[in-house]
């Protein structure tokens, strides 16, 4: 049986969506794949942050780091996989070079908006990705994305049969296990508990910053908190006009305990990305019992249903308490359903498809 071989360089960067994605699944594979008679190894740089300790999969450490990730991608991972015969699995949009593998595309992002990258950083990590996207339906062996909308968006861009492209969702369980750190409300007393609007993500342009920045300004008596990162590359040009604003509260990076206590004590999340292939941390917000505020966009409407309260990512014309006035459905159903232990089912399903017709070959 032929062996399906992890690229791990996840583990090297920090902990944004596709990150914790890989993280998550491969926990909750490494407990299923107690009882399967699948092989699943996992290819480690030498510059990991995290050393994982799986049973069942098996833990194969590089010599080499992947502070140069192309490199580690296309080269090292890539020839380890070939010389060894393995079957390559990669969870960030990258499919390497010389490999027949099984890729995660979560989105296409870069491709459907080239206008959010303008420097020339920017315009390199869009080339990149790219390229990435369609050697990725050339060649990969089977393409796995995260929504329907973001299915349907490879299919129709990219020419393929929507058939070929499988979805394994994201999931929230990981957050669990969080416990809530309330000492986030003594580093920042001007978030009152239970009247503020709380904006988690990272700084992208695409998380649409600027519609909490018009509202905020046109609304002075509503608070906002907004923590996050920047992600190298698209970072939005409105920071400069949330701090100038009084309402508004840049927490910067803020731990997980801290955004649970956040969640839990906020008037409602709000998310008004205009572009997202899954969007997991409205999900977070409804597993704390946070009212969730999203756009009517992307895969939003497809993930949430009508436990969300719904705004135009392009109209701030609107008023948000008279917004959470009007009643939605409970949770129950869309927290059942997307967990990470439900996609590590999915997956192992998948992969053992897979190889059985490969043997049947």
């Amino acid at each position: 049986m032929q062996k399906i071989l992890i690229n791990g360089s996840f583990l090297c960067r920090n902990l944004t969506g596709i990150e914790r994605f890989a993280f998550e699944i491969c926990k909750n594979l490494d407990s299923l794949l107690e009882n399967s008679p699948l092989k699943v190894g996992i290819y480690i740089p030498s510059n990991a942050k995290t050393r994982p300790e799986y049973k069942n999969i098996q833990c194969i450490y590089s010599k080499d780091d992947c502070v140069k990730f192309p490199k580690w991608d296309h080269i090292t991972f890539s020839r380890f996989v070939r010389k060894n015969k393995y079957l390559p699995l990669d969870f960030a949009n990258i499919t390497p070079l010389f490999t027949n593998d099984i890729v995660f595309i979560h989105d296409i992002y870069a491709k459907l908006y080239p206008a959010d990258f303008t420097s020339k950083k920017d315009r390199l990590i869009r080339l990149y990705m790219c390229l990435m996207y369609r050697y990725a339906v050339k060649h990969a062996k089977q393409i796995i994305t995260v929504s329907e909308f973001s299915r349907k968006q490879i299919s129709q861009i990219y020419h393929i049969d929507i058939n070929k492209i499988a979805i394994i969702p994201n999931g929230w369980d990981h957050f669990a296990s969080v416990n809530p750190d309330y000492t986030i409300f003594e580093r920042f007393p001007a978030l009152r508990q239970n009247d503020f609007y709380f904006t988690l993500g990272s700084l992208q342009k695409r998380k649409n910053l600027k519609w909490i920045a018009k509202y905020a300004e046109n609304h002075p008596l509503e608070t906002f908190a907004i923590s996050g990162k920047a992600i190298s590359g698209m970072v939005s040009d409105d920071i400069k006009s949330l701090k100038e604003l009084k309402n508004v509260v840049l927490l910067g990076y803020v731990s997980d305990g801290e955004v649970k206590a956040l969640m839990e004590r906020c008037k409602a999340f709000v998310f008004p990305s205009y572009y997202e292939g899954f969007g997991i941390p409205p999900l977070e917000a409804l597993s704390t019992g946070a009212k969730i505020i999203v756009s009517n966009s992307a895969c939003l409407p497809e993930i949430y249903g009508k436990s969300a309260h719904y705004i135009d990512p392009e109209n701030t014309n609107i008023d948000l308490n008279s917004l959470l006035e009007q009643a939605v459905e409970p949770p129950t159903e869309i927290l059942n359903h997307y967990t990470y232990k439900n996609a590590s089912v999915m997956l192992l399903q998948l992969l053992s498809h897979l190889i059985e017709n490969m043997g049947a070959k």
